[in-house]
């Protein structure tokens, strides 16, 4: 009978896991198609300048319409724009992990990463740098743009990239619900 109970908890354990994946990349999906319909519109209908004002308020916001009482989902990098976007130090070598895996050979739209901490379980996937980024986030930004940057981000690190660099990285987090006694 225990083993029946283990390998019963086993299985409904492994099908939550897989549920808990398909979930976070629907909403990391949802989320980022949001956020790229808006900067590409914005970027063809009024240039990078605009872009950049709209990426400023709206990417917080879209964030937070796809955040709920299920599931938190945010951005970081090793070179943020947005300083709130900071990681911390185990997020940090997640992304460090996710460079060395790129360097490796692993494609970008593969790298993630998942795992259970005391707070939450994660689900960590490897943002690629798209010819459209460059604009904003590569090695040959417009003065006109470079100073909207800095206007908006004084301590922006953000630049540089080309195209097939990991620009950062979606985090989803699904927080351990804490009972009320």
């Amino acid at each position: 009978m225990r083993i029946i109970l283990l390998f019963s908890s086993l299985f409904i354990s492994s099908a939550a896991f897989a549920n808990n994946v398909d979930d976070a990349r629907k909403t990391i999906k949802a989320f980022s198609t949001d956020l790229k319909q808006i900067l590409v519109s914005t970027m063809q209908q009024n240039g990078p300048i605009a872009a950049i004002s709209v990426c400023n308020t709206a990417a917080p916001a879209i964030a937070s319409q796809h955040s709920n009482s299920t599931w938190q989902i945010s951005r970081s990098a090793l070179k943020t724009r947005n300083p709130d976007n900071q990681p911390d130090e185990w997020l940090r070598n997640v992304l460090l992990n996710f460079e060395q895996r790129k360097l490796n050979g692993e494609p970008i739209a593969k790298i993630e990463h998942q795992t259970q901490r005391s707070d939450g379980w994660y689900f960590i996937k490897a943002i690629p740098t798209q010819k459209a980024c460059l604009a904003c986030h590569g090695s040959h930004i417009a003065p006109e743009v470079a100073k909207k940057i800095a206007a908006l981000y004084p301590s922006d690190q953000a630049t540089n990239f080309k195209q097939g660099d990991i620009r950062g990285a979606f985090i989803v987090k699904k927080p351990i619900k804490k009972h009320q006694q």
